[in-house]
């Protein structure tokens, strides 16, 4: 079997172009994409606890740990103890945060039109089903 055959090389090959292209978005407003990830998965209104961002990207907590500290010095995220569970740190954007989130869903926006303007809903939907089944086949285990 040739590797373009295989199911992991596509999806890998595929995710490095998205993220080679979203890098480069992301460098005009001085991110990352992991950065510009990180911004769209904060929730504004209530603060989003540190330790459920991480989960929500696929993320190590140590990965994690060295971005926001990146965001924390670029003043895009200031941290906030929980009132009731200091042990609970909450994020929060600051304004400039607010900003590149927004150039961050304005890009994800953008590229999701394009594919959905160039490839069939019903092909999509396909797509998203095996995505979710493979998905499903790993976190049960029914690989290895």
């Amino acid at each position: 079997m040739k590797p373009e055959e295989t199911v992991d090389y596509n999806f890998k090959v595929c995710w490095h172009a998205i993220s080679r292209m979203y890098n480069t978005e992301a460098a005009k407003a001085d991110i990352t994409t992991s950065i510009g990830f990180v911004l769209l998965n904060i929730n504004q209104e209530t603060g989003t606890p540190a330790t459920k961002i991480a989960p929500l990207l696929g993320l190590e907590a140590r990965s994690l740990t060295r971005i926001l500290k990146s965001m924390e010095e670029q003043e895009l995220i200031h941290k906030v103890s929980d009132a009731r569970d200091k042990r609970l740190v909450r994020i929060f954007l600051t304004e400039k945060g607010l900003e590149k989130k927004e150039i961050s869903r304005q890009t994800v926006k953008h590229f999701n039109k394009k594919v959905q303007e160039e490839i069939p809903k019903q092909e999509l939907e396909v797509f998203f089903k095996v995505c979710g089944r493979i998905m499903g086949m790993i976190e049960n285990k029914e690989i290895f």
